[in-house]
């Protein structure tokens, strides 16, 4: 027996050192089985798709962010039981900054790679490397509308050794020169899109030109009214700081792709403006972020969000309180301004016989935005009450209790809905937010939540870009584009603006794109913010201000039963929000200015 394991193990070494002598190199640089090499990998669809999808979900920007909606005038946070936390907020000069340069170079060295290994067609490279390099633009862009001009870098940043980093370090490019670089890319790539045509979750033609859109309509803003700041924000070299004669020109290169894509008929303004968030179906939608149970891929907005009466976990609902000023912006139907009428011109509280009639005849868009009292949502009836008003012969008295409370007598006393002032998990301004919040119930609760989608770029907002670069230009077509989106979502009547302002436009974006992850940057390109959000708690614009409905005790008068209303601010709202100059460009992290000299840091920081 141990003569036949000493054969056995003789012949095993044999063989052994046979296939070695054999091909020496191959045995011992054998491609280990559980890796994917180079080769294997751009040279694979699927492989190259999930890199992609990968990167496609890196994307920045506040995608569904409950909190970032409550840090900006059209909402406050009711999420938390420190009643400080973000409703006494100042934005600090961190605030908004973005520097993702390891996102950055993983996208460079995959587009290096597809085109050093790649062994497929020349049009799956075409397009592999179009789709790469939208997303770099759009990483680019989202650098520079926080940060203003950073380094450009397009290819691998390589240490030879020795010692000297100096090629590593790139100073920060001209902010101008950042827009002029995203711009350059999209019309190198805009036509390589020959696979996803009809995509809107895959880079194609008309998101890229979506960019153009937006991107340019910023540089347009910044080069002129940076320049017509008392001091406008600059650095010496560029970095910050657009040329003012450079403004039409990106209010053209805006205004052109606008064009296009509304010209292209490939997409519609959607009839249903809240369905537009919901359903996949809508033919508005031109990029979103997308998610589904199937991949297991899934958002908490709706959890985080769904109206206090229809939450379905005990945790959780009603974080973000939407804002009277939000909802004032909303105008009414014939046109007159959107503040709500509560009381007259002496004073006195104006009496309503049914609870929703102060918001009637309002723009379509404030429904599909905001639930108030007397809406329905998931085809259930929203009980907003804040308590009762008793007449004690010369006024009212309020009075309030818990969710669902009610009187002696058994009447309603405070809806199960609230509002509730100084409550966490339930509205503290008397209204909820609709838009974005799933109707499907599944979509409120752990673990299967939320799969409606993300819009990064829709047909409403190109409308907008439009109308806005076009009017800069003093283009006539200008309010075309206004009144055409009004007519489609707001129900306004055909040709509902005669003479567009600043202020019409301005305004269509704050009820159009509400909690889309635009104002706040749009306060900043105008040049605006520290003007509006300049921390005085008697300016309205600056604080959040709810409303208060309560229905009348008043035994024998024809008010009794009847609703009135009582604008508050709410507790929780400690501070006005405050913008400083040196919000206008967030800070630098001091690791990165340590690790590169040839950063300078932005102004006021």
């Amino acid at each position: 027996m141990m003569k036949t394991k000493i054969l056995l193990l003789m012949v095993v070494s044999a063989t052994l050192a046979m296939l070695v002598s054999c091909d020496n190199d191959a045995w011992l640089e054998r491609q280990p089985k559980n890796r994917i090499n180079d080769d294997q990998l751009w040279s694979d669809p699927g492989l190259i798709l999930s890199l992609l999808s990968n990167y496609y979900d890196r994307i920045p920007g506040d995608v569904f962010n409950t909190q970032a909606d409550c840090q900006i005038d059209d909402a406050m946070w009711s999420g938390h039981n420190d009643a400080n936390w973000l409703n006494d907020f100042t934005y600090g000069d961190d605030y908004g900054r973005y520097w993702d340069y390891g996102f950055i170079r993983d996208i460079n060295l995959a587009i290096e790679n597809l085109e050093k290994y790649s062994t497929l067609s020349e049009e799956e490279i075409l397009q592999y490397n179009a789709e790469l390099r939208l997303i770099r633009a759009l990483v680019y862009f989202n650098l520079v509308k926080r940060m203003g001009g950073v380094p450009i870098i397009t290819q691998q940043l390589i240490y030879s050794g020795g010692g000297n980093v100096d090629s590593l370090q790139v100073p920060r490019a001209r902010e101008e020169e950042v827009y002029d670089f995203i711009y350059d890319e999209i019309q190198e790539i805009k036509n390589n899109f020959p696979n996803t045509e009809n995509s809107n979750t895959r880079g194609n033609k008309y998101i890229a030109l979506a960019l153009q859109s937006r991107s340019m309509l910023y540089a347009g803003s910044l080069a002129k009214y940076n320049n017509l700041m008392g001091s406008p924000i600059t650095l010496t070299k560029g970095e910050v700081g657009m040329p003012a004669g450079r403004a039409n020109e990106y209010y053209q290169k805006s205004l052109d792709a606008s064009s296009e894509i509304i010209e292209s008929s490939r997409y519609s303004l959607d009839d249903d403006f809240y369905k537009l968030f919901t359903d996949k179906s809508s033919s508005e939608i031109i990029f979103a972020k997308d998610y589904s149970r199937d991949a297991e891929k899934l958002n908490f907005f709706t959890y985080d969000n769904v109206v206090r009466s229809l939450r379905t976990d005990i945790e959780g609902s009603s974080m973000v309180s939407p804002s009277l000023g939000l909802v004032e912006s909303f105008n009414y139907l014939d046109g007159s301004n959107g503040k709500l009428k509560d009381k007259d011109a002496n004073g006195n509280y104006i009496v309503y016989s049914n609870i929703n009639s102060i918001f009637a005849n309002k723009d379509k868009r404030f429904g599909a935005t905001v639930i108030y009292a007397g809406s329905q949502f998931r085809s259930k009836d929203v009980d907003i009450q804040a308590g009762v008003a008793e007449w004690n012969g010369s006024g009212y008295d309020f009075k309030t209790g818990g969710l669902g409370s009610t009187q002696a007598n058994g009447s309603k006393l405070t809806g199960f809905d609230g509002p509730l002032n100084d409550a966490m998990f339930v509205s503290n301004t008397g209204f909820y937010l609709r838009k974005l919040v799933s109707e499907d119930p599944d979509a409120g609760i752990r673990p299967t939540l939320g799969e409606n989608w993300w819009p990064w770029f829709r047909l409403g907002e190109i409308y907008l870009n439009a109308a806005e670069a076009a009017f800069e230009l003093g283009n006539a077509n200008a309010v075309g584009y206004i009144n055409e989106l009004r007519q489609k979502h707001g129900g306004f009547p055909a040709n509902s603006v005669a003479t567009l302002t600043n202020d019409i436009i301005r305004n269509e974006r704050r009820v159009e794109l509400a909690f889309e992850d635009h104002r706040y940057f749009d306060m900043k390109r105008w040049r605006i913010a520290d003007e509006v959000w300049n921390g005085e708690q008697g300016n309205p614009e600056a604080i959040v201000q709810g409303l208060y409905p309560y229905q009348i005790l008043r035994e024998g008068h024809p008010d009794n039963g009847k609703y009135i209303f009582e604008r508050i601010q709410p507790i929780r709202f400690r501070q006005a929000r405050f913008f400083r100059m040196a919000n206008y460009y967030s800070s630098i992290d001091q690791g990165a200015l340590n690790n590169n000299p040839k950063l300078v840091k932005n102004p006021f920081h």
